[in-house]
């Protein structure tokens, strides 16, 4: 693991820490280019998972013995690593949800359920996922608030003039998606929260697809609200992360009550715990979170900015080689302006069938709408297909996927 001399990554060290890399199927070796769905989880992170369950497994804050007392320290530093990882002020800012999704729910319920009302705004942009646009959607229909959206132009980019005349002092919420799951674009967001904040709006990022691929600093960026997964950062499934500016965080109300995240309780009411606690109610994802930490330091082994840079190296080679014969369509911005994903369509074949054929040669990529139904409904495809890269690919394997997609455009002749 580490750089060579050249100082570029070290691919193959990186690769010898995810076995599942050397799976084959009918004698092809795996080429796994799925990773803005979910990325590959190194050894050290599933060493984390199992040596929490072999010597400190037992529920945390609630016990005096000595395992309870070793899980909870544990559990508590994984939140401060985190904050650090990301550029948080510490752990009070560092909620630890499911996923994405749920820390999406969580500003919305506890925040948007509150604040907003009939005459109120949320900003968003037209190529959101649906973790965000569906949440907030739902949440204006039952608080009377509207939803607007900046458009996106031909080439994938915000149209910020759009967002200077939709943001606007009736504007409460301006929700962006950090990188594109399906343009590979990188939105301008610290513009766009000091647009927000310019007009006494809130600001929420969705960091999904940004935070395993290049440094984040929410204090740098100014964001009110920040989420990402684990999952897709070498990170185990089931951990998410919500990230608060401390004193927006003091004044919610949560909206998952229970165990865990109380302070005081009688019959007659309740007060909550602490931050973060209070927003974690319930037996917390304890493995996880002491997993997500041990892969910030896996990430920060190998540097954010070499991820970043290997990342963008093999969109752009990819982008080049995917268009070299003219019938093929990437979505987005020019290769040599996107994140680590290319989403494509090869002239009249359905993505799913693309997606079928490269199976066949062992090249493991995504078809659909990406949870972004809207943007491709923009973007006149029913579908597309989706190389997405992360630091364990290599030049190579983009060869083989576009060898693979030479042999469906020979099948549909």
């Amino acid at each position: 693991m580490g750089l060579s001399e050249t100082d570029a990554l070290d691919v193959e060290g990186i690769r010898a820490d995810f076995p599942i890399l050397q799976r084959e199927f009918d004698g092809e070796q795996l080429v796994y280019l799925d990773n803005a769905a979910t990325s590959q989880t190194p050894e050290p992170v599933v060493d984390a998972i199992v040596d929490y369950y072999h010597t400190t497994n037992a529920n945390v804050h609630r016990g005096l013995h000595q395992l309870s007392q070793e899980a909870s320290i544990a559990y508590e530093d994984a939140h401060d690593r985190v904050a650090e990882f990301i550029g948080a002020d510490g752990r009070e800012e560092v909620v630890f949800t499911k996923n994405t999704t749920e820390s999406m729910n969580t500003v919305a319920y506890a925040w948007g359920l509150a604040e907003l009302g009939p005459g109120d705004e949320v900003v968003m942009t037209e190529m959101e996922h649906h973790a965000a646009l569906v949440t907030w959607q739902q949440i204006a229909k039952r608080t009377g608030a509207e939803v607007k959206y900046i458009r996106v132009d031909d080439e994938g980019y915000l149209d910020m003039d759009h967002a200077r005349e939709l943001v606007t002092d009736d504007t409460e919420m301006v929700s962006v998606v950090h990188v594109s799951n399906t343009l590979g674009t990188v939105n301008p967001v610290s513009e766009l929260v000091d647009l927000a904040h310019d007009h006494d709006a809130l600001a929420f990022v969705d960091g999904a697809q940004s935070v395993p691929h290049m440094p984040v600093d929410v204090g740098e960026m100014g964001a009110d609200f920040f989420a990402f997964s684990g999952h897709k950062m070498c990170g185990p499934t089931g951990i998410g992360v919500l990230y608060g500016k401390e004193h927006i965080l003091e004044e919610m109300q949560p909206y998952l009550y229970g165990g865990m995240m109380i302070s005081k309780v009688t019959f007659e009411d309740s007060t909550w715990h602490e931050l973060p606690w209070k927003f974690e109610a319930g037996t917390p994802v304890i493995a996880q979170g002491i997993a997500l930490a041990e892969a910030c330091d896996y990430l920060d082994d190998i540097g954010m900015d070499n991820v970043k840079r290997h990342g963008e190296q093999l969109a752009e080679y990819a982008y080049d080689r995917l268009t070299e014969t003219g019938d093929v369509e990437v979505y987005g911005p020019p290769g040599d302006d996107r994140a680590a994903l290319v989403s494509f369509n090869l002239g009249d074949v359905h993505a799913h069938d693309t997606s079928e054929i490269l199976n066949e040669f062992a090249v493991a990529i995504r078809a659909g709408d990406h949870c972004t139904q809207p943007l491709h409904d923009k973007l006149g495809a029913a579908a597309s297909a989706r190389a997405s890269f992360y630091l364990y690919n290599t030049r190579e394997e983009v060869d083989k996927l576009v060898e693979a997609v030479d042999a469906t455009r020979e099948l549909f002749a």
